[in-house]
């Protein structure tokens, strides 16, 4: 049975059709509309409609007037702009890569696939998120390659996301299927005027006999939360 968010649909195109018109009329405020921008701004509207979900063509009938709601389309058209505006001014890193050089690579020979990787960042006096510090992952003593170019290692906290990081590192070859491998993993973390910590834990993994291309948020890693002291504090605790 396949399941289908008719929003996707009327976002895509709208979306499409409001970054051509800005586009043509020069808009001083627009500084990209490359396809990774445009991927970004339909993220950020899909993630602030309500979904309409259908499983047939009878189900898009049913839908039509939904989709015939005006109010319903000018607040999307809001958030369009809205969006559109807050990706022209905080574009990230890879969005001037063409989007085949952002697309994951699948194999077809075996691999150790790996979750998702997310945690934390506190400050340890006030266990507050901790904005603008820096987390590199390694594996093996490296630091890991990830799945994709839209996947950062080291990777920046930002106020957005609460201190929070995640990543999705690249399948490592493997022998053959149902190979069993534990992978020796470390976090060093860094913030200004912070002292640094690097954190070990160990993976273990079962190899597949193909890489995976998609994400599933239910294959995910949530460490602890990781805690870091301000330069100095942890000298004083410990006197």
């Amino acid at each position: 049975m396949n399941v289908h968010n008719i929003m996707e649909d009327l976002v895509q195109k709208s979306v499409n059709k409001f970054y051509d018109q800005v586009t043509t009329s020069k808009a001083p405020w627009l500084t990209c509309d490359c396809e990774n921008c445009r991927l970004d701004t339909i993220s950020y509207v899909l993630n602030r409609v309500p979904p309409k979900y259908v499983v047939s063509g009878r189900g898009v009938t049913h839908a039509a007037e939904t989709l015939n709601d005006h109010q319903l389309k000018a607040d999307m058209e809001a958030l369009i702009l809205e969006g559109m505006r807050i990706v022209s001014s905080t574009k990230r890193p890879y969005h001037v890569n063409e989007r085949k050089d952002c697309a994951i690579k699948s194999t077809e020979s075996p691999v150790f696939n790996f979750s998702t990787i997310t945690g934390t960042v506190l400050d340890g006096s006030t266990f507050e998120p901790v904005t603008n510090a820096t987390i590199v992952l390694k594996v093996n003593g490296q630091r890991a390659e990830m799945i994709d170019k839209t996947w950062s290692n080291p990777y920046k906290t930002c106020k957005s996301t609460h201190g929070a990081y995640n990543f999705w590192m690249k399948p490592i070859e493997a022998p053959k299927a149902g190979t069993k491998k534990t992978f020796k993993m470390q976090l060093d973390i860094t913030a200004p005027g912070y002292t640094p910590i690097a954190f070990h834990f160990e993976l273990p993994v079962i190899a597949d006999s193909s890489s995976r291309s998609e994400i599933d948020t239910t294959f995910t890693l949530k460490l602890k939360d990781l805690v870091i002291f301000k330069e100095g504090i942890e000298n004083e605790m410990d006197s």
